[in-house]
């Protein structure tokens, strides 16, 4: 009995070391100016390093259960951000922007990946972050397809050093290209990674481009759903092959495939959409979800070393800045051929 105590306390502590890494992150997020560095990106990265410092076998379990469930959670709650108006209200103009690029971030990714000699999970969560939403959409298909806690970290530091850079170039570029605010805010928000740089990026060149790089953001955050669904489906085949081998049998159930906090995720745009969630009711539940992803990248962070990170080479990250490149360039090109 004194043992289950402890190890429940254990648990308890180590759940609670993650949150106060997620809440001194969204500290240092708070102090650095112009929202070029997100909580999530510090969370990891500061778990990192305290993991090359502490790192008990207690505090392992709570790890597990704060990148796995909690995350789930996390992405349950950002459906409460969406809403069928938006989609509706730029869908149409960013459609084609949007299948260009998914192609190329997932197309061209299936042979790119190759020659960087990458592991597929790896490879299609740098391309799920570059194409859809950054962190969001790692986070989403992570648990989906079994990714380890190192392959989420790679794939996170691959879209967010991308960020980094385009933050300061896209302004620059746009106002070079004499690009217009509605054209600049489709090219921001479907080329530009993580949500705080494209909302960064887009008000460094106009307000209009700012709130309109906004929306179509939150637009392409919702192909996080037929994304998650095609990878849980290819999870299983994998899986049900590898059984085979075995010797063993396994069915791809539709059920099993269909992961349940995607569910969730479709049950709170659904509510939010038909104004059940009200305006401010909403606003406190997208600062939750992203306080817990905070919280559980700060648990993947804790669960991986730099030592990882030096193993691992600049593969991933030339991967993924190349991924980022094509796509920045297939989504102006498109953008010119409409004739925005």
């Amino acid at each position: 009995m004194n043992f289950k105590v402890k190890q429940r306390g254990l648990f308890i502590l180590g759940v609670t070391i993650c949150l106060a890494v997620a809440g001194l992150s969204v500290l240092v997020e708070r102090l650095i100016p112009g929202e070029l560095l997100g909580a999530s990106i510090i969370a990891l990265f500061m778990g990192t390093v305290i993991n090359s410092f502490f790192h008990p076998t207690w505090i392992k379990p709570a790890l597990k259960f704060t990148s796995k469930r909690i995350l789930k959670v996390a992405i349950i709650l950002l459906g409460a951000s969406l809403s069928v108006s938006t989609i509706m209200s730029v869908g149409k103009m960013t459609f084609f922007v949007m299948i260009f690029t998914f192609a190329v971030c997932f197309g061209g990714g299936f042979f790119i990946r190759k020659l960087f000699g990458l592991n597929w999970k790896l490879s299609n969560l740098i391309s799920a972050g570059t194409g859809i939403c950054g962190g969001s959409a790692v986070a989403a298909i992570a648990p989906v397809i079994d990714a380890d806690d190192k392959d989420i970290a790679f794939a996170m530091s691959s879209t967010f050093l991308f960020d980094m850079v385009m933050v300061a170039l896209y302004p620059v570029m746009g106002m070079l290209l004499g690009m217009t605010d509605i054209a600049y805010g489709i090219w921001a928000g479907t080329s530009v990674n993580d949500t705080a740089s494209v909302v960064a990026s887009g008000y460094a060149f106009s307000e209009i481009a700012g709130d309109f790089a906004t929306m179509v953001k939150l637009t392409r955050t919702l192909a996080i759903i037929p994304t998650v669904l095609i990878f849980a489906y290819i999870g299983t085949r994998i899986k049900q092959k590898e059984l085979k081998q075995m010797g063993a049998g396994q069915k791809v159930s539709i059920v099993k495939i269909i992961p349940w906090f995607i569910c969730g995720f479709l049950l709170m745009a659904a509510l939010n959409s038909i104004g059940l969630i009200p305006g401010d009711a909403a606003t406190i539940i997208k600062g939750i979800s992203k306080f817990l992803m905070v919280t559980a990248l700060a648990a993947i962070g804790l669960n991986t070393s730099l030592l990882d990170f030096k193993k691992a080479g600049l593969r991933p990250m030339f991967y993924g800045i190349t991924v980022d490149t094509l796509v920045t360039l297939t989504a102006l090109g498109v953008i010119r051929c409409m004739g925005l």
